[in-house]
């Protein structure tokens, strides 16, 4: 693996890794009164509505592109697609969840001041941020990774496959000059015997 491809996934793994801990950290804030948890639970009952419409629809969407470009493009074109349509998917739909949860527990945070309200609303939005950037860098290096893991052994066998047609058209072109060359000798010792012979014949007459 290169340095580059190393960089990159250290990076996506960061991100990841700082989204996840930025998650547990937000959740583990308190909610407020009972009231304020009975208006959030109906807002991430909205959002989750929102949501699974919204997915199902592009789910639709993205299968008849994922089809398209399989059939019309390559395969392997349709499965980089299809892992960056996941990851970005995966990114939003817990990007928009943490938000909402987020939610309550921002204005429970700003009844100590301004400064824990800003640190719980700006951690919450920056998890969508770094999903994005770490799934995505996630998804890019092992779409590189996997090209760079398999053309290199694919090419030796087509060129091994390559080389073998081509030795094998060298062996049939000498073997079709030899035989061209036995025949015309052969046909050159039937003259010589056979005017020889006729010499014979006619001396001994």
């Amino acid at each position: 693996m290169s340095d580059s491809l190393i960089f990159a996934l250290a990076c996506a793994v960061a991100a990841i890794v700082y989204g996840v801990v930025s998650i547990k950290w937000v959740l583990d804030k308190p909610t407020g009164s009972e009231r304020m948890r009975e208006i959030a639970a109906a807002i991430q009952e909205g959002a989750s509505a929102y949501l699974n419409r919204q997915y199902t629809t592009i789910a639709v969407v993205g299968v008849i592109l994922f089809l398209v470009i399989y059939f019309v493009l390559d395969p392997r074109t349709a499965i980089g697609f299809a892992i960056g349509a996941l990851l970005s998917a995966a990114t939003g739909y817990i990007g928009m969840n943490i938000s909402v949860r987020a939610n309550v527990r921002t204005t429970e945070a700003a009844k100590d001041g301004l400064n824990p309200a800003l640190q719980v609303a700006f951690r919450s939005g920056a998890i969508t941020g770094l999903l994005v950037v770490g799934l995505g860098l996630l998804g890019v290096t092992g779409v590189l990774r996997t090209a760079q893991t398999f053309i290199p052994r694919l090419l030796p066998v087509g060129t091994d496959r390559a080389a073998g047609r081509a030795r094998l058209r060298r062996i049939a072109h000498f073997n079709l000059r030899a035989t061209r060359w036995r025949h015309l000798h052969q046909g050159r010792g039937r003259g010589r015997r056979s005017g020889g012979q006729g010499r014979g014949r006619d001396s001994g007459r």
